[in-house]
């Protein structure tokens, strides 16, 4: 089916669907199934809600570029890959209808049907445009989107809402409508074919997935990811799994986005004099960005300490900052020692700090030399912005609580899927470190990036 020149409604029986679901959550459990015998599946629900989801990541920092996890759309469901990105609030998936640009093959695409369109008047529609109106001739109109990357990529598609197939902790299927992207034109992917089908936005927009399930009452807006130094972590959507003792800081309430409280820097415990950065969580770039000025004085700083230190710089295609030692290094573990911690503190917090140490801002490439892992964000196209990526959330559950605008962390144990909340679990949970969050606020001027590592990252307006 071609929608790229369509005009369609949604259909009378989705609509009536959905407000079914909002208002009778309780009733469209379509597919419950028998729990199984583990332990994980029977975590009983609190607070009125049915449960979490946990899905197991897939990925790395580097080679691969990107975290993610797989998700079952359509009837029958078809199962996708969806990179996780805290920065972005729209959902969306390759699909032929038909396709442009799109970089996986045609029988890997969604397939869309003319009844799952959202028409221009829907208020899914608004949503997805908030806060501005969508822009149709008619209101029967399909609804559009446009998604423009920093690194030059851009997506083009049709709203649609089709059927997800979630599981619950506690074991129960459900099978729901929810509203989100099929993109069938993609321009200029960046320096690599995206690896995953589609994106999966986690931000506090109305329009992410999160939001929608929080409309259903399903489970609370909150979610946490685990990042794993050796590939992998895990995802969780509701409040089942976070620990107590938690650090918090508040997020700004006027963002969908993760915006805090600006930070000054440190290094190597000793302040920097870098003051008042606007700082972003953001789980769609690999690397960590900080604005021009920043970059340099960090940089500065790095290189100062590595003085008598048996390191030289050496060009490396991954990254545009490397250095090599005597012989070839096997892990970040093997230069560690050479660096020192980075250490982020945040203005208007009870002593809120992010430590980056060196396993933090640092990779060991394919051949073997140790690559800084802070790139030039206004080279990137970023302007003043300053990104806190993949790289210096690995080892940390990082924890988004929109109910309570704010965000927490604690050092954790990534490497496998928690599969209880008793005490072998919570004994996993190391002392809290700090975090933030933010937006990339406005389209900054795009520049030509000098990596050619598998870098992503995301400028979307407010």
């Amino acid at each position: 089916m071609d929608v790229k020149k369509s005009k369609a409604t949604v259909a009378l029986m989705m609509m009536f669907m959905m407000l079914f679901l909002v208002n009778f959550p309780g009733c469209f459990s379509a597919a419950s199934q028998q729990p199984n015998n583990k332990k994980s599946t029977h975590l009983k629900p609190h607070n009125g809600f049915h449960s979490s989801f946990l899905f197991p990541v897939t990925g790395n920092v580097y080679p691969l570029g990107y975290y993610s996890i797989s998700l079952s759309i359509g009837n029958p469901p078809k199962v996708f890959e969806f990179d996780i990105d805290t920065g972005s609030d729209l959902t969306w998936v390759q699909c032929d209808a038909p396709c442009t640009g799109c970089t996986k093959p045609i029988d890997h695409l969604y397939k869309p049907q003319k009844h799952i369109l959202v028409s221009c008047e829907h208020p899914s529609c608004g949503v997805v445009h908030f806060p501005e109106s969508p822009h149709c001739e008619k209101p029967d109109d399909q609804c559009d989107f446009e998604i423009d990357y920093v690194d030059h990529g851009s997506v083009l598609g049709v709203v649609v809402a089709d059927v997800f197939s979630l599981r619950f902790m506690n074991g129960s299927l459900i099978h729901l409508p929810l509203t989100f992207g099929c993109a069938y034109d993609l321009k200029n992917p960046g320096p690599y074919d995206p690896p995953a089908a589609g994106v999966l936005g986690l931000s506090n927009g109305k329009a992410s997935i999160l939001s929608q399930l929080r409309s259903f009452d399903l489970t609370r807006n909150v979610l946490g990811h685990c990042l794993s130094g050796k590939g992998g972590g895990f995802l969780f959507l509701g409040d089942d799994l976070v620990p107590s003792g938690m650090s918090w800081m508040p997020v700004s309430a006027n963002s969908k986005h993760y915006l805090s409280s600006p930070a000054e820097v440190f290094f190597d415990g000793k302040p920097t004099g870098i003051k008042d950065l606007k700082v972003v969580f953001d789980s769609g770039s690999s690397y960590t960005y900080f604005g021009f000025q920043v970059y340099e004085g960090v940089l500065t700083l790095v290189r100062k300490g590595l003085t008598k230190k048996p390191l030289d710089t050496v060009q490396d295609k991954a990254l545009p900052i490397c250095w090599k030692g005597t012989k070839p290094f096997k892990s970040v573990h093997d230069v560690k020692n050479y660096f020192s911690t980075l250490t982020l503190k945040f203005k208007d917090t009870q002593n809120i700090q992010l430590e980056l140490q060196p396993e933090a801002y640092l990779i060991v490439t394919e051949d073997g030399n140790a690559c800084f892992g802070i790139l030039n964000g206004t080279e990137a196209g970023l302007g003043d912005l300053n990104v806190i990526g993949d790289i210096s959330l690995i080892g940390k559950m990082v924890v988004y609580d929109n109910e309570k605008q704010r965000i927490g962390w604690i050092s954790a144990d990534c490497n496998r899927l928690p599969n209880s909340l008793d005490s072998n679990y919570k004994e996993d949970i190391q002392q809290p470190y700090a975090a933030n969050f933010g937006i990339l606020e406005e389209n900054h001027p795009k520049t030509q990036g000098s990596s050619e590592s598998k870098v992503r990252v995301r400028n979307r307006e407010l």
